[in-house]
């Protein structure tokens, strides 16, 4: 089965060139089609170097989803992969990712190992909490955890195969997050109209976590807070108190921390205006399974764990 890998990129330097030179190795070798958000179409001087890519300039910043959805739409494949520009994969990732697709999947989660720490998980998918704080399936956790691991809710944007089919079906990526949750949002909704997610543990890659942005920068705050309040907001969480409540708690106390060591109210702020964004947007329904039940006391520990890990 033939599949297509899309790649956004905002920089398209060395990075995204070592990320097609890995796809290139892959046996099979799948057609690949960049995504180029940059002002000043810089994929297109790769086309050189990977005249089999099909290099696509936007001569803006669509944002993550977006840029995604309009790839799709311009050159359309199935299935569809997406991967980020700060990933090599090794050798067997298209095959581990086709190995696990069979009738019954929609959408498959490949591994992000750290660059820094090959032997750990970066991602494996992603997870929510019942109030859809997102996590990072598996972070900090070795490698051999991946022979026993459960399927996620969803794929990491950053390593996700689609059915074609099942992601257009619920319209693809939201356009109005630009950046971060996106994946999230898409797996919940995926969820929702009946699609499963596999894991699968031989499609690996290594990840440089949060190149573009940088891990802890007040710019990421604010992006991941409007995302967070987006959610809550469409999610109509407005008419669930107690969840509500529990989730003012949580986000209360990332503010706080990013306020006394980072000194930005960035993400706080981020937050409020992406709960204003979403008033008028249509209430979406939670899936009936695949949230996570932990505790507040968790779900902070588990926060922690990916700020001081990055």
């Amino acid at each position: 089965m033939a599949l297509t890998v899309y790649i956004p990129t905002l920089r398209a330097g060395e990075r995204l060139a070592r990320t097609l030179a890995a796809l290139e190795a892959q046996e099979p070798r799948p057609e690949v089609v960049v995504a180029d958000n940059s002002e000043e179409g810089l994929a297109e001087r790769l086309a050189e170097r990977f005249p089999w890519v099909r290099m696509l300039g936007f001569g803006e910043n669509l944002g993550f989803g977006a840029a995604l959805n309009r790839a799709v739409g311009e050159a359309p494949g199935d299935p569809i992969v997406f991967l980020n520009d700060d990933v090599t994969v090794e050798p067997g990732f298209v095959a581990g990712m086709l190995a696990v697709l069979d009738a019954e999947v929609d959408m498959v989660a490949a591994v992000l190992l750290m660059e820094r720490e090959p032997e750990r998980i970066d991602s494996a998918g992603v997870l929510a909490d019942r109030t859809l704080l997102g996590f990072d399936y598996l972070n900090g956790e070795p490698a051999a955890a991946l022979a026993s691991a459960e399927d996620p809710l969803g794929p990491t944007g950053g390593a996700a195969l689609y059915r074609r089919e099942a992601f257009e079906r619920v319209g693809g990526f939201d356009e109005r997050i630009f950046l971060y949750y996106e994946d999230l949002d898409l797996a919940l909704r995926m969820r929702r109209a009946g699609s499963r997610c596999r894991l699968a543990p031989s499609a690996r890659g290594l990840h440089a976590y949060s190149e573009t942005l940088g891990a802890n920068s007040a710019r990421k705050y604010a992006m991941t807070g409007w995302s967070r309040g987006y959610l809550l907001r469409v999610y109509g969480f407005a008419r669930r108190p107690l969840l509500l409540a529990r989730a003012i708690l949580v986000e209360a106390v990332i503010c706080a921390g990013q306020l006394a060591f980072q000194r930005t109210a960035r993400g706080l702020r981020g937050r409020l205006r992406g709960w204003r964004a979403g008033a008028g947007v249509e209430r979406r329904r939670l899936p009936e399974s695949g949230l996570s039940k932990i505790s507040v006391a968790e779900a902070l520990r588990a926060r922690r764990q990916r700020h001081q890990g990055s």
